[in-house]
């Protein structure tokens, strides 16, 4: 069993900031990659950031410049920093993770959290 649990997530003034944590917890034998979606009323869920084992990371354009994501591997935890906060950042962001178990190691599953709600006013 593996569980993804973000926290961070509050309202927020336009051109605030945010820090989004999300804590991978349970049989875990490796992280392949994390990552933070998005997903506002009306849209389709929306990859914002991803980070890799080696550490290298992408950005969808939206982004780049204002967030960044990095990990602590001792903690299992991957963070998101959220800089110059716009209105139209206003979403659910859900934790997402490529996880091989102890369990099963010869496969990598997907895993998700529950979501933290973040609200940018103007």
């Amino acid at each position: 069993q593996v569980q993804l649990v973000e926290s961070g997530g509050t309202l927020v003034q336009a051109g605030g900031s945010l820090r989004l944590s999300c804590a991978a917890s349970g049989s875990i034998f490796s992280i392949n990659a994390m990552g933070w979606y998005r997903q506002a009323p009306g849209k389709q869920r929306e990859l914002v950031a991803g980070i890799a084992s080696g550490g290298r990371t992408n950005y969808t354009d939206s982004v780049k410049g204002r967030f960044t994501i990095s990990k602590d591997n001792a903690k299992n935890t991957v963070y998101l920093q959220m800089n110059s906060l716009k209105p139209e950042d206003t979403a659910v962001y859900y934790c997402n993770a490529r996880i091989v178990t102890r369990g099963d190691v010869m496969n990598e599953y997907t895993y998700w959290g529950q979501g933290t709600q973040v609200t940018v006013s103007s």
